[in-house]
């Protein structure tokens, strides 16, 4: 069977992905740049200079010779593997959610096993930006919180409905943090928060039996969201990307209300 052969790919995109990658604080180091481009078969033109612009030398060099791109998507598959960022799933969702934003333009979405999947490309701004516009307005009608529309912009959704809603998830454990001083995550954070014994953050006054069941409920809510739509590793692909608008809304409406429930706290 004939390889499959991928066009070459714009100037800005590869761009986009040279940067993304070769990021100082959050992208590959100097040796591990220099590792995938060998393993990759791309040639190293420039290994001295800055990062990202030697990332970008190098995928523009070989895809000028070549006339293809394949090359370039086997070095963003060989970074981008899911065994080296074990115990780092939070940057690791971060980097693919960045570069589908540019691979979007081409019809490609890394997955989060670490695999490419075609999809319908993005052409314009203004298609991912129209998304946004639906969903924003329909939570307008369901008066969601405003925090949750920080995450309906067009960025977000021209990879997928997940993303707006891992971000959106995301926020929760950050509210908390600001709101009590603590540095830890997930359910240690949730537990610690809204602790009945020494809590420190309440949502009623704990008088009595029933709104100590109303505190762990809220608390157990927090857990179930992060465990459901922020822990991803725990999931198959299939669940993760078949997030739909109307589930999107569903979940962006929950998420709305435990915000709206941190703010009556105290």
């Amino acid at each position: 069977m004939n390889k499959k052969l991928f066009p070459p790919i714009e100037g800005g995109i590869i761009e986009g992905i040279s940067q993304i990658l070769g990021d100082t604080n959050s992208g590959l180091s100097g040796g591990e740049i220099g590792k995938f481009l060998q393993e990759s078969g791309i040639y190293d033109t420039d290994p001295g200079i800055t990062k990202w612009k030697r990332l970008y030398n190098a995928f523009v060099n070989y895809q000028n010779k070549s006339k293809i791109s394949n090359n370039i998507l086997k070095f963003i598959n060989k970074s981008m593997s899911p065994a080296r960022f074990v115990g780092k799933n939070e940057k690791f969702e971060d980097l693919r959610f960045e570069l589908n934003k540019r691979l979007s333009f081409i019809g490609l979405e890394l997955q989060s096993n670490g695999i490419f999947k075609p999809t319908n490309s993005t052409s314009t701004i203004s298609e991912a930006e129209q998304k946004a516009n639906r969903l924003k307005s329909k939570l307008e009608q369901r008066n969601a919180h405003q925090k949750i529309f920080q995450y309906c912009n067009s960025e977000l959704l021209a990879e997928n409905y997940f993303h707006t809603v891992f971000e959106a998830v995301k926020s929760i454990a950050e509210d908390i943090r600001k709101r009590t001083g603590l540095n830890s995550d997930g359910g240690e954070l949730v537990d610690i928060a809204f602790s009945i014994r020494n809590p420190l953050i309440k949502i009623n006054d704990l008088s009595n039996e029933t709104k100590e069941s109303e505190q762990k409920g809220f608390s157990n809510l927090i857990k179930g969201v992060f465990g459901m739509f922020r822990n991803t590793t725990a999931h198959t692909p299939k669940i993760i990307w078949e997030i739909k608008e109307d589930d999107a809304l569903d979940i962006l409406s929950t998420i709305s209300l435990i915000h709206r429930k941190l703010d009556q706290s105290t």
